[in-house]
């Protein structure tokens, strides 16, 4: 199971690198390369999510590989945008939106406080 997720891994980020190179980004504008791999991501994951439900033999095996593996490592992203959609519709909405939130506001915060603390204390 681990091969497939490291295969697919490699590919989704290859992927996502060679996205990087068509389309480069200058600090400080808008990152269309990522906003780009999320969407693209986001559109594949419900793809494969909608054909998994559908298609039974796509479960196991090919899930971790095109799941985790390839989309995981083109983005991140598809991955959240998955789980929020299940627990909607699932109706977990509260559990949705706290998973939603706080991952976005923890998850920014978090890089904004790592990149400060950095920044002052190990890289002066």
């Amino acid at each position: 199971m681990f091969l497939w997720v490291a295969l697919g891994g490699a590919i989704g980020a290859s992927g996502r690198y060679a996205l990087s190179q068509l389309l480069p980004v200058a600090q400080g504008t808008f990152p269309w390369a990522t906003w780009w791999a999320n969407i693209i991501g986001c559109i594949c994951a419900g793809l494969f999510f909608a054909a998994s439900e559908r298609f039974v033999s796509l479960q196991g095996e090919w899930r971790l590989f095109l799941m985790v593996g390839i989309l995981g490592g083109f983005t991140t992203f598809s991955s959240f945008s998955l789980e929020s959609f299940q627990l909607i519709k699932l109706g977990h909405y509260g559990l949705a939106f706290g998973y939603i939130f706080s991952s976005i506001l923890i998850g920014v915060s978090a890089l904004a406080v790592t990149y400060y603390l950095c920044k002052t204390v190990l890289f002066q």
